[in-house]
């Protein structure tokens, strides 16, 4: 059971980036996932999270407006846009085996399957 999130780099100030999570060893379809980031000396962040229906999708606020959760059926996707250079951070997502709620979805330890990260860096 692993998770993969790619697709991170080297993006300008104003840029954008589009993240995907991937699983092997189960099907990720029916789980609720989150993406979370972590820069370095910084506590891990909630970022978004999407539904396994994908119908609810939620945002810290520090991305709303500018980052874009979505889903289909074998892929996770987090579209960035309007980076800034305090989006740079290692980026995860992880899978929660329970239906997330407004209590739980932004708390890191909800999540019980998580990715090795992909890191973004937002630089001139």
């Amino acid at each position: 059971v692993q998770l993969q999130a790619s697709g991170g780099g080297l993006v300008r100030p104003g840029g954008s980036l589009r993240l995907s999570c991937t699983a092997s060893g189960f099907a990720l379809e029916y789980f609720d996932i989150g993406w979370f980031r972590q820069a370095p000396g910084k506590e891990r962040e909630f970022v978004s999270s999407v539904s396994w229906t994908g119908g609810s999708t939620y945002y810290g606020d520090s991305v709303k407006g500018r980052f874009t959760i979505s889903r289909d059926s074998t892929t996770v996707y987090l579209q960035m846009n309007s980076l800034k250079p305090e989006d740079t951070a290692l980026y995860s997502c992880a899978v929660s085996t329970s239906a997330l709620n407004p209590l739980s979805r932004e708390i890191p330890r909800t999540y019980k399957v998580w990715g090795q990260g992909t890191l973004v860096t937002v630089s001139s």
